[in-house]
C-alpha cells in the first residue's frame, strides 16, 4: 500500500529575493508551519523533503523560506508544487471532529441497518458540513452534518449511522 498524504498548503509564488516562497495554506493549523522543521513536497510527480528555516504570515498566505532555496530562481522552481504531510503528522482534532478526508468514502447505514450509500464529498457550508451520499440506485442523498442526524462515526470500521430525518429520501 502507498503511503497517503494530506495537502496543507500550495506554494503559488515566489516572495522576495531569497528564496522565500508564498504558501496558501489549506489547513485549519496554520501554526504547523513554524512548528514543522521538516516538510514533504510534491512537485512534477516526486516527493522530496525541505527543511523550514523561517516562516511569517503575510495577507491570506504564509511565507516559508527553505534551506533548499537559497535564492528567487531556486523558489521559482517550487511553483505550484503543494506541501504535504502523512496521518501521522496530522494536528490532533478534539473528540468527535475528523478530517474530511477521514469521512469522505464512509458508506452510510441508516438506523435499521440498511447501507444507503457512500459519503463522496462534503460540503462545507457555514452553518454545518452536508455530507453527499452516493446511492446504488436513485438521487444522492444530502445529509445535514449534524447531531441529531449523525448518531455514530466509525473511521476504522468505515461507516457511519445515521437517523434520516422524514421525508429525506
Amino acid at each position: 500500500m502507498t503511503e497517503q498524504y494530506i495537502t496543507v498548503g500550495e506554494i503559488v509564488n515566489t516572495q522576495g529575493v531569497r528564496g522565500e516562497v508564498r504558501v496558501l495554506p489549506a489547513t485549519d493549523f496554520p501554526e504547523r508551519f513554524v512548528q514543522d522543521k521538516k516538510i514533504t513536497l510534491f512537485l512534477k510527480g516526486q516527493r522530496s523533503d525541505y527543511t523550514i528555516e523561517k516562516v511569517w504570515p503575510h495577507k491570506q498566505f504564509i511565507i516559508i523560506k527553505f534551506a533548499e532555496t537559497p535564492d528567487m530562481t531556486a523558489a521559482e522552481k517550487l511553483k505550484g508544487g503543494l506541501l504535504q504531510v502523512t496521518p501521522e503528522e496530522l494536528m490532533p482534532l478534539p473528540e468527535g471532529n475528523y478530517y474530511i478526508f477521514q469521512i469522505v468514502g464512509l458508506r452510510v447505514m441508516d438506523e435499521k441497518g440498511q447501507e444507503l450509500g457512500k459519503i463522496v464529498q462534503v460540503i462545507q457550508t457555514g452553518a454545518n458540513d452536508v455530507y453527499v451520499v452516493k446511492r446504488e440506485e436513485g438521487k444522492d442523498i444530502l445529509i445535514p452534518a449534524i447531531k441529531s442526524v449523525v448518531k455514530k462515526i466509525d473511521v476504522p470500521g468505515g461507516k457511519m449511522e445515521v437517523e434520516l430525518p422524514e421525508g429525506l429520501l
